[in-house]
């Protein structure tokens, strides 16, 4: 009989469990049959013994389709529900959508182009609500499309009424401790959207723009203006004595800001100096800069230093009074467009002291303030009773306060024509093009102005309000933050960075998509009025009517009664137009969601990208925080940016974006899965379409690994063939201790969220211990030994455990393949399967079979096969044999000791684990005296065994199990080992 007649006595895998897992395909449909069998009420139905652990959903914006981002993020969050579940907790996820703001009314006026204009307030929100609700069913398939299990026929939109009176009241708490405020600030304001911007809604880039060396000239030594000069006066009269004209030198990047000039600011413990400087067209002038600078200022400027005269500190420059180049008085602080008149008690622009604004690292040491154009100009604008003064419009064009030559220019229209102005009136010194990190507006991607506006605040610090009462929320937020915990741990000291250096939170925004402030304004004297009980009074009324009524409802309608004006008494109102700031939207979820839906507050988990540190991390804190006391959230974890291979931001222009829909349909949801579980997601995350197709090789070594397992336990009954541990072989005792220590190790990686370990840990598991050595080993009694055989069913018993345990701990990540596997697993021991992985619980470890001096043991002798197989790849290599079951070897262990406990595992042992046809111990000097190839240890780059002598091959190959054994032709047939021989006998 030849080997092919033998083929069908061998026990070759049977499984339906198919290689090729044809994922575009088959995922919808086991997406479908979940649909089907409502597998999120079956979760939700379910027990839940360790209680609730709720990881609540921050709202990405309903706006479009989903991007690689937003993919991986709910990919992490769905990782993190289904472990949970799987663990016995009561873990919803209720996802949502962020359905306000600027994104969507943004979308919205494009669609609708010149027709926007005839719109009414109503109906412009009416078209940004069916965008929103579209865009939120259009992203909720495409989540689904990955795997994500949720409450996805009942989300979260922040637009419900429901959500929005919840808002209300949660806002309301600002109001009732006085930290609500209207004021004119210096803030972030898009030109092109017409708003304000939060420092969330800015994106940072490279750009390059103009920079300037300009000259105020001093009002002359006898002025009255000069009246409370510090010394360096002194150097004004010298250089009016020589007949030489004296400045300031200020340096700026924004041209167009010098408008709104109205003071200067030194150092007050610098050195500064004033130079005599000479032009290259002869030009003398005495000019003020930081006598460090003073040599680096005349080279960039083409200067000559005639002379340097005093030196001074900066508060002695301080009371200095100039002119500007080309505008007029300064105004009031009182009223924008009065004249101020010098010498009547009201101030030139003069030069003011601050340790904080000044710095040596380029300019002059003395810089250009303007109070409506700048956060800490503004802040000094106000510390010294300056006008807050912003000759810009909404649209970014000077109105007409400024000369004619600029008026309805935009500020970038205005840069070359303000520098050319001050070339011709010589106050330019030099001109230059300098590269700097500036603002641009998240939505329009055009570069964003600082400009003082009318505004509503939420002061952060006590005091700013004025009111005495008025707690220091900042430090309340700060000490918050401390009781969290951080993931990973820096992001602590991030978010206490953005809380400590933000400035005072600016909440209204100039656009229709949003929540209305429910404010509302004194048609006598102007006043602003906005109290927490009409927060919460309005809260009713959206809750009802829903907050678009506010633009057609009366004040009564409203509120009830028109309150009485405090300032005046008066009783008739006009209704605030601005709307809330989106991210107060979001930052209430936690209110309108979590304690709405019975989950408590605070919750287990927040996750979203690291960019949230500004928002929605943010938000939720300050806004919990002042309404209950205490964050919303335990834990909070951020991943980093998608960014492409070579670390760049991914952007259209460049082409290196990746979209993640088109990944799914290529190469199937759990392949993306398992690469965005195979990411350390602390740092930014490199992507493209190369970096995830890789991980299909993992997929596939995984997938192979359960087929295998499967396979090989298609006739295995655990009813009918269990084996109790204790009976177990030895190798697959050992495989049931690795099983559990994997599920402990798999475990601790999970609660601690290091899902890139879990991907690692499982990995290496199926390439290296079962793949390369268990299956390997174990392939030749499972497919030659009797079925029946012990050795057999002790190995068919380790592997249904094992692959048991594999698919429950795959089951988070590689969501459809362990479903799907789960179908094909043998049958459980203690009777029917749950209907879903999804439904299974997680393995628990089980201490009895985690034998750590049996994991010892087996690491051990893995070493010693991984040294022997160094010295039999020296011989393979050679071509002295092509697979290792045609070697005898003898191997002669370096260490006696090691030869000895070797001696006691059994030579026939050591031979079955290497694959060999036999196998011997010897020493090194015995090695000497055998005949055969020898193989040093230093060949083979292994210090275990002195060396290893391929002896002849004395035995022939049996037919049926191709083993090389001494028991091959001494009984019929000839051409089978005894083995084989005896499962023949067996089958006839």
């Amino acid at each position: 009989m030849g080997e092919s007649a033998y083929k069908n006595t061998l026990n070759l895998p049977r499984t339906e469990f198919p290689m090729k897992a044809n994922l575009v395909q088959h995922e919808p449909a086991l997406r479908r049959r979940w649909a089907e069998m409502d597998l999120y009420g079956m979760i939700r139905a379910a027990e839940h013994p360790k209680g609730r652990y709720v990881l609540h959903d921050g709202p990405p914006y309903a706006n479009g389709d989903i991007h690689i981002g937003t993919g991986i993020n709910k990919i992490l969050k769905d990782i993190v529900v289904k472990y949970k579940t799987m663990r016995g907790y009561d873990s919803p996820y209720i996802p949502g959508w962020d359905c306000h703001g600027l994104p969507i009314e943004h979308k919205v006026r494009q669609e609708l182009g010149p027709k926007a204009d005839a719109l009414s307030a109503t109906e412009i929100r009416e078209r940004c609500r069916e965008y929103a609700l579209r865009f939120a069913k259009v992203q909720s398939e495409q989540f689904q499309s990955l795997g994500v299990l949720g409450r996805f026929d009942k989300p979260y939109l922040t637009l419900d009424p429901a959500y929005e009176e919840g808002q209300m009241e949660v806002l309301a708490a600002l109001a009732d401790e006085g930290l609500l405020y209207r004021d004119r600030r210096a803030i972030h304001w898009c030109a092109s959207c017409e708003t304000a911007l939060a420092e969330a809604e800015l994106e940072y880039a490279d750009d390059e723009g103009p920079s300037l060396y300009v000259l105020f000239e001093l009002f002359p030594y006898s002025h009255e203006a000069q009246g409370n000069a510090g010394n360096a006066l002194f150097e004004l009269r010298r250089a009016e004595q020589k007949r030489i004209p004296c400045y300031l030198m200020v340096w700026t990047t924004t041209p167009w800001t010098l408008p709104a000039n109205l003071a200067v600011v030194v150092h007050p413990t610098y050195k500064y100096s004033a130079v005599h400087f000479k032009n290259p067209q002869g030009r003398e002038f005495v000019a003020f800069v930081a006598t460090e600078l003073a040599d680096l200022i005349a080279k960039k400027a083409d200067l000559e230093i005639f002379e340097r005269l005093g030196e001074y500190d900066g508060n002695s420059l301080r009371g200095l009074t100039y002119k500007h180049p080309f505008m007029s008085r300064p105004p009031s602080p009182d009223r924008l467009t009065e004249e101020v008149l010098y010498g009547q008690g009201l101030r030139a622009r003069q030069v003011y002291t601050d340790p904080t604004m000044v710095t040596l690292e380029e300019g002059t040491g003395l810089v250009h303030i303007a109070p409506g154009h700048g956060r800490e100009d503004n802040l000094l604008g106000m510390r010294e009773n300056l006008a807050i003064y912003s000759p810009v419009l909404g649209d970014g064009r000077f109105d007409d306060s400024v000369p004619e030559w600029i008026r309805a220019k935009s500020v970038w229209e205005a840069n070359p024509i303000i520098l050319a102005r001050l070339a011709e009136s010589g106050h330019l010194v030099a001109e230059g093009v300098t590269a700097h990190r500036y603002p641009h507006c998240w939505r329009c991607r055009e570069p964003v102005i600082f400009r003082a506006t009318e505004q509503w605040f939420v002061a952060l610090d006590s005091g700013e309000t004025g009111n005495p009462g008025a707690p220091g929320l900042r430090q309340r937020v700060l000490e918050a933050a401390g009781g969290v915990q951080w993931i990973p741990a820096w992001n602590e000291a991030r978010i206490r960075g953005t809380i400590s250096t933000r400035p005072d939170w600016c909440i209204s925004r100039q656009k229709l998509w949003g929540v209305p402030i429910p404010a509302l304004y004194c048609e006598g004297c102007g006043r602003a009025l906005l109290t927490g009980d009409m927060m919460r009074a309005a809260g009713k009324f959206f809750g009802r009517k829903g907050s678009t009524a506010w633009y057609e409802a009366t004040v009564e309608e409203i509120f009830g009664e028109a309150p009485a004006c405090p300032e005046c008494g008066g009783k008739k109102w006009r209704k605030e137009t601005d709307v809330f700031d989106v991210w107060l939207d979001s930052g209430v979820s936690w209110r309108s969601v979590c304690e709405a839906e019975g989950l408590g507050m605070p919750v287990e988990l927040y996750l979203e990208g690291s960019d949230q540190h500004r928002g929605w991390f943010q938000s939720s804190l300050v806004l919990g925080v002042v309404a209950r006391g205490q964050p919303p959230f335990r834990t909070c974890i951020t991943h980093g940016f998608v960014v492409d291979e070579e670390g760049r931001k991914m952007s259209k222009s460049l082409g290196n974006t990746v979209n993640v829909l088109e990944e799914v349909g290529r190469l199937g949801a759990d392949v993306v899965r398992l690469w965005a579980s195979s990411v350390d997601y602390s740092y930014d995350i490199r992507a493209s379409d190369a970096l995830i197709s890789n991980l299909q090789d993992a997929y596939r070594k995984i997938r192979n690994t359960l087929r295998f397992l499967m396979g090989n336990t298609g006739d295995f009954d655990p009813k009918k063939n269990a084996v109790k541990p204790a009976d177990l072989e030895a190798i697959d005792r050992w495989l049931l201790a690795r099983a559990q220590q994997l599920a402990a190790d798999v475990t601790a990686q999970m609660e601690a969220f290091q899902f890139h370990r879990v991907f690692s840990l499982v990995h290496v598991f199926c390439v290296t211990d079962l793949s390369a050595f268990y299956l390997d080993v174990q392939k030749d009694c499972l497919y030659c030994d009797a079925a029946d055989a012990p050795r057999r069913r002790s190995a068919q018993a380790a592997m249904a455990e094992t692959a048991d345990v594999l698919v429950r701990l795959l089951a988070p990540i590689l969501v459809h393949t362990a479903e799907e596997a789960w179908q094909h697993l043998a049958p459980a021991a203690g009777g029917r399967r749950e209907p879903s992985v999804h439904l299974a619980r997680w393995p628990e470890v089980n201490a009895d079979l985690l034998d750590e001096d049996l994991l010892a043991h087996w690491e051990w002798l893995m070493d010693v096969r991984r040294d022997a197989y160094a010295l039999l790849e020296v011989f393979r290599k050679k071509g002295r044999f092509a697979k290792h079951t045609e070697a005898r070897v003898a191997l002669a262990p370096a260490d006696e000791k090691e030869r000895a406990e070797l001696a006691k595992v059994g030579a026939g042992a050591l031979a079955a684990l290497l694959l060999v046809s036999e196998l011997v111990l010897v020493s090194p000097e015995e090695s000497e005296a055998l005949e055969g190839e020898r193989a040093e240890a230093g060949e083979a780059d292994q210090k275990r065994f002195a060396s290893a002598v391929l002896l002849p091959q004395k035995y022939q190959r049996c037919e049926r199990c191709w083993n090389w054994w001494p028991s091959v032709g001494q009984g019929e047939p000839k051409n089978l080992c005894e083995r084989c021989r005896k499962v023949i006998a067996g089958n006839v």
